[in-house]
């Protein structure tokens, strides 16, 4: 799960009801980009994902996450945009832009906290993002960012999830944030945060296996991306697209209640000791 994971990636299509993966208007990136977070690792993503979106004359829009390191991944990267309208300038160059596609306006957000497996979005990009909604898009806007604002009942995800989506709240409400994509948790979650809806792609290795017992983790393979359509009646549209993998639901780890605990300990928010 969000201790072990992979890039997670977003295909956005247009508003024709005809649109397909060869079709695309956006690629969403929402992280891990580089596991190892290297520029290698980086490079190897922008020639893997560009040449994907380039071959469908689309861009691609990429946000960290937790295994991402920022001076690697802006070396590389930049700002995750191509060509931006307006990129965030954060005292710890964290990566936050903005850009317009078709009247759609795509916001990436950095909720890395170096060192950590949680995410936090800074106060420095919420005053940015404020600004940034206070004008609206010509159609509506789409975030984009790694660590989701909600989460199932399970302890690691309330745990390594994003630590101040109560604050994300108060500044998306009543502007024109309709869709949020995430990915962290390797399982796909549909929810809300106040009028936008919230979804959570699965991983593009592996899996979180739901069905293991309350308080372990196990992941099995299963690289899945998801496609994502705007702009009709009943949207957003989400499909799940599963790739075919001949090793298809074999175990990637298990990890026991103790080691579990351990994650949470090293890489979860740090706990005040009651005096």
């Amino acid at each position: 799960m969000s201790h072990r994971h992979r890039t997670q990636t977003h295909s956005t299509a247009d508003n024709n009801p005809k649109s397909s993966v060869s079709d695309l208007d956006a690629v969403i990136v929402t992280g891990d980009v580089a596991d190892d977070g290297s520029t290698e690792g980086y490079s190897r993503a922008r020639e893997l994902l560009g040449g994907y979106a380039k071959e469908r004359g689309a861009p691609v829009f990429y946000a960290t996450g937790n295994h991402d390191e920022r001076a690697a991944f802006t070396e590389v990267l930049g700002c995750g945009h191509t060509r931006p309208d307006v990129v965030c300038n954060g005292s710890d160059s964290e990566r936050a832009a903005a850009s317009t596609i078709d009247g759609w306006r795509v916001v990436t957000l950095d909720s890395l906290v170096p060192g950590k497996g949680y995410g936090q979005i800074s106060r420095a990009q919420l005053d940015w993002l404020r600004d940034v909604l206070a004008v609206p898009a010509p159609r509506d806007t789409i975030l984009g960012f790694h660590h989701p604002p909600i989460a199932l009942e399970v302890e690691v995800q309330r745990a390594l999830g994003l630590q101040n989506a109560d604050e994300l709240a108060a500044v998306i409400r009543g502007t024109d944030v309709q869709l949020i994509l995430c990915g962290h948790f390797h399982v796909q979650i549909l929810g809300h945060l106040e009028q936008a809806t919230v979804w959570v792609t699965p991983g593009v290795v592996s899996r979180i296996d739901l069905t293991a017992r309350p308080g372990t983790e196990g992941a099995v393979h299963g690289p899945s991306a998801s496609l994502v359509q705007l702009g009709t009646t009943n949207g957003p549209l989400i499909h799940t697209l599963h790739a075919r993998d001949p090793r298809l639901g074999e175990t990637v780890y298990e990890a026991d209640e103790e080691e579990m605990r351990q994650v949470i300990e090293d890489l979860g928010p740090s706990r005040v000791s009651p005096k």
